[in-house]
């Protein structure tokens, strides 16, 4: 079954084309969240966001061992995970290394492509402004980037969300 991989800025509407695409499939969906709510602000974005998906949706929480919680998910379901930038970060928190990073976004695009089942993944694109002035963020920027590239190398469609609309990106060249 196919991977649809979305990405764009911050508040660019991902999260909603998701939810939309999600629901449309008819199948039971599955909502894979990475957020952890470490603040009141974030507790208060991960509220908001359940508000804004339809009760009947199941959700797992999977803040870094995001590929062992898809295994365990029944076939047949859409699987709608929000979000590999929050992923990303939390495994940094943790210490992992760029290497053991890719090697996640890895299993995580042979996952997607092997399950019987609609996959939608959420991203941030978050390299096209200015370069980061501390080397954590720079680190975080080029590793999100690298992260995404292999992620939608393994998907069917990619696309880019811009207030709330898309454009379908090219497939990756040989």
């Amino acid at each position: 079954m196919p991977l649809t991989f979305l990405t764009g800025g911050a508040r660019s509407g991902k999260s909603a084309v998701a939810v939309r695409r999600a629901g449309r499939t008819g199948a039971p969906v599955v909502f894979v969240a990475t957020g952890e709510a470490g603040d009141a602000e974030m507790a208060d974005r991960i509220t908001r966001h359940r508000a804004e998906r339809p009760s009947r949706w199941s959700t797992v929480e999977a803040p870094t061992d995001l590929v062992e919680a898809l295994a365990g998910l029944a076939p047949g379901q859409t699987i709608l995970v929000d979000c590999l930038s929050l992923w990303v970060s939390n495994l940094m928190g943790r210490g992992v290394d760029e290497a053991g990073t890719l090697d996640r976004a890895h299993a995580l695009g042979r996952w997607a492509t092997a399950y019987p089942g609609e996959v939608v993944v959420v991203t941030n694109e978050v390299g096209s402004g200015i370069v980061p002035m501390h080397p954590v963020s720079r680190d975080y920027r080029d590793r999100l980037g690298r992260v995404n590239a292999v992620v939608a190398g393994y998907a069917a469609l990619a696309q880019l969300v811009v207030a709330g609309r898309t454009l379908t990106l090219d497939p990756p060249e040989d």
